[in-house]
């Protein structure tokens, strides 16, 4: 395997610029989704429930990391998944991907969590219209959290349909066969 293409994100965009930007579609995606909900619902809004929708924010990155770990799990020796305790209580999962996986997975694994999250916060905002501004809230900050990944994807949609995606220290790597 020979690399096609290096990807790191973070030297590529800044931390900042990535923060900017994640910040930016929270704020855009809130802002439009509630006044959007504002002309549509006539329903009143609850604040019951607070502390059940601060548990379900601090849930949303561990969950979203669980489900990117989902599609690669079955990779046992090529993929490691660490858990931590952040603050004592939230758990961290740092997922390892210690082999080249295939193209077609890595993209799988990278866009689960935006397809599933988002349509269960977008559910609840049909299911619950009384909550909506929590699943609101849930579904920009989630989208805000999966840009980076978002920008991984619209990588690799570039790069050769049989490539292999290795980790290295700061990013990834697109590997593709030599031709012969």
């Amino acid at each position: 395997m020979q690399c096609w293409k290096s990807i790191n994100i973070r030297r590529q965009y800044g931390y900042d610029r990535l923060f900017l930007i994640s910040s930016f579609i929270v704020f855009l995606i809130f802002s439009f989704a509630y006044i959007g909900l504002s002309f549509v619902s006539e329903s009143t809004r609850s604040s019951e429930y607070f502390i059940i929708f601060v548990a379900s924010f601090l849930a949303v990155y561990p969950v979203h990391k669980l489900l990117h770990y989902i599609p690669l799990s079955r990779l046992k020796g090529r993929v490691k998944l660490k858990k931590s305790m952040h603050f004592g209580v939230i758990p961290m999962f740092m997922i390892k991907i210690c082999e080249p996986i295939g193209k077609s997975r890595f993209i799988f694994a990278l866009l689960l969590p935006f397809l599933v999250l988002s349509t269960v916060f977008l559910l609840g905002i049909y299911i619950f219209p009384e909550f909506a501004h929590y699943f609101i809230l849930l579904f920009a900050y989630h989208c805000g959290m999966c840009v980076i990944d978002l920008i991984y994807v619209k990588e690799l949609i570039r790069s050769p349909k049989k490539a292999w995606i290795e980790e290295i220290e700061d990013g990834y790597e697109i590997l593709v066969s030599p031709r012969t």
